[in-house]
């Protein structure tokens, strides 16, 4: 479904006029099926959150391609409505002036053509992720840290997307919330049978979460291994990073 294809992707290495690249992604290739729960794990600055961007079209690579069911995900009109993400920092994700219900709204609007049946939708939105309807009158200010990310989940899930980006979701969240929002994310998972990538440094989450693991390392695969296998990865680079992550 979603297949990356010797992607490669550069940034400039000091001022405007340098000549010097910085090779961030190195050869990447790796396909995430339908209905899959692909993880991402790395050390800081391996490139993992660089791959993620890619994966949504908010930066294009240098070299490579990257598919959703055969398409090129640059193409706007492929990713719309069937690609989402949830980023770490949730409380800039959402537009401090904009009410919940404004936030979760604004990619709902082209599908309804009255306010009621628009309404319902975004209540239903937020049983879904456990908040109830009081919540659409509250600003960002208003939410704890659990609650604003369950409204970006809501949001993300709104267009009822085939596969959804979670890069760091849930490491900005006290530990009892972060069980309650992979929980969240198992049942959503099922319910609209979606894929999900998962960008993580947390073993346990990846562990909790997904079908297989990707080992990152300095912008290349390393290692990709079902979940029930992660003690039998191969590499020793695999090892120490999982060593330093049970650990952490």
């Amino acid at each position: 479904m979603l297949k990356v294809d010797h992607v490669e992707k550069f940034y400039k290495n000091g001022g405007l006029f340098s000549k010097g690249k910085q090779h961030v992604l190195k050869g990447i290739s790796f396909e995430c099926m339908d209905g899959e729960c692909l993880g991402i794990i790395g050390e800081s600055g391996s490139g993992k959150s660089t791959l993620g961007r890619l994966l949504v079209g908010i930066e294009k690579p240098d070299r490579g391609t990257v598919l959703f069911h055969g398409k090129d995900v640059n193409d706007r009109r492929v990713r719309r409505g069937a690609i989402s993400a949830v980023f770490q920092d949730y409380k800039s994700s959402i537009n401090p002036f904009f009410t919940v219900y404004d936030a979760i709204k604004e990619s709902l609007i082209p599908h309804f053509k009255n306010k009621r049946d628009l309404d319902l939708k975004v209540d239903h939105l937020l049983f879904q992720v456990g908040l109830d309807p009081s919540y659409k009158s509250k600003y960002p200010h208003e939410l704890s840290g659990g609650e604003a990310q369950r409204v970006c989940i809501a949001r993300a899930v709104s267009t009822e997307p085939k596969c959804l980006l979670l890069d760091e979701a849930i490491s900005s969240l006290d530990v009892s919330v972060q069980t309650q929002v992979l929980d969240l994310l198992k049942e959503l998972k099922e319910v609209y049978n979606m894929s999900y990538i998962f960008i993580t440094h947390d073993l346990q989450a990846a562990a909790y979460i997904c079908d297989r693991v990707m080992i990152f390392k300095d912008g290349q695969v390393e290692e990709v291994v079902k979940v029930e296998e992660l003690n039998n990865v191969q590499s020793e680079y695999a090892r120490r990073l999982l060593r330093a992550l049970i650990t952490f």
